[in-house]
């Protein structure tokens, strides 16, 4: 049973047809958060298309939430894929991470820095 199936309802921010959103317990950032499938699945490639297709609203949504409160500069948007990707918790989850300039002294290349080296060209 995965860790994302005994979540308390208080900390439950919104809920979709699919899926649930909740505030990162370790955020990135101030405002992160994680949209979760309500359904076990394993990852993003485990989604349905219709899945697919809702995540994309609740990503705008979580969006809008996190302005709600917070004044970001930017935006990633990542899910992680299998163990070699660094995926811990296999149920699937998107996570909505707001980035605010200076949070890192060069932010240039993103998520291409997932493997050491690769994030300047």
């Amino acid at each position: 049973m995965s860790i994302f199936s005994n979540i308390n309802e208080d900390k439950i921010i919104h809920r979709s047809h699919s899926f649930f959103m909740i505030y990162d317990s370790y955020p990135v950032s101030p405002g992160h958060i994680l949209i979760i499938s309500k359904e076990e699945k394993i990852d993003f490639f485990s989604l349905s298309s219709d899945e697919k297709v809702e995540l994309s609203t609740q990503i705008d949504l979580a969006k809008a939430i996190i302005e709600e409160g917070n004044k970001p500069d930017g935006y990633n948007i990542g899910m992680n894929c299998g163990e070699a990707s660094g995926q811990t918790v296999m149920h699937f989850h998107c996570h909505v991470i707001p980035r605010y300039l200076g949070d890192m002294e060069n932010p240039r290349g993103g998520v291409r820095h997932c493997i050491k080296g690769k994030g300047y060209y």
